[in-house]
Parts: C-alpha cells; structure tokens; sequence
C-alpha cells in the first residue's frame, strides 16, 4: 500500500468513527413508535452514568400532550410532568443486551422490568418490558432520531 493509499484509509477511519461508536451503544435521543397509528409518539434521550443507563421523554410529539401529567403514577412520579419525566432507569450491560432496568409506562402508570437490544447496526433499538420473565412481556422497537 502506498503513503498515498495509507492517509486515504485514515482519513475513511477517522470519517467512520463518530458512526461506529454511535451504533455502539444505547446512548443518544430515540423515537418511540405508537402501536396503534404507526406515528411517532416521543422522543426518549438515553444516557450513562457510570456504566448505567437511564433514559427520559425529553419531547412528546403532540403538542395538546406535552403538558400531560402522569396521574397513574405512584410515588416520586404521581402528577409529574410526563414530558421531562425519568421513564427507564437502572440499564446495565451484559453482552448485547441491556438489562436488569425498569420502565414506567406514564399511561398506566405501571413499572416493569425492562431489557434493551440493538438492531440494525445500532439504528434501531427492541425495548422489552416485562413482569417476572422477560417471556410474558411486550416489546416495542425504537428507531434512532437523527440529527
């Protein structure tokens, strides 16, 4: 290979860099889907903090929603603004997948087990709550918000 070749092939790496380490990993604002219209519902902002990922609704899409309060909520969350609201904590590593975390679905108000694997080079994310086993459960399939 040339010192010609040899800077072009840097130079690529360098350019694919921000992109594969992008596809690495959870982190980053993530569009939820709505099951029912196939519409963009939120955006959700993943982030970690010593090796723990949480994430929160940093916008909801309908703009009559984003004063909504989560009534079903107990605790901590009971009448929290849902959007700015802490959805999905405590997300560990553990080979592909992230798990051992838990998710509150603001509509109902419940708390489930959670679990997280990305698809599609990263592209896309399955977002799994469950109770018990992660069998008896539901997924969701997150797409990745671009810039």
């Amino acid at each position: 290979m040339t010192k010609k070749n040899s800077l072009r092939c840097l130079v690529l790496l360098a350019a694919a860099l921000p992109t594969l380490a992008m596809a690495a990993t959870p982190e980053g604002v993530w569009k939820t889907i709505d099951d029912h219209s196939g519409k963009v519902k939120s955006l959700v902002t993943i982030s970690e903090q010593n090796g723990i990922l949480s994430g929160k609704v940093s916008r909801i899409m309908d703009p009559a929603k984003r004063e909504a309060l989560c009534t079903k909520c107990k605790g901590s969350r009971k009448n929290q603004k849902i959007e700015g609201m802490n959805i999905l904590w405590d997300m560990t590593k553990e080979g592909d997948i992230y798990d051992d975390g838990k998710i509150i679905d603001p509509e109902s108000g419940k708390v489930y087990s959670a679990s997280m694997k990305l698809l599609d080079n990263g592209n896309k994310m399955e977002v799994r709550g469950y109770i018990g086993f992660s069998l008896i459960g539901r997924s969701q399939v997150w797409e990745r918000a671009r810039n």
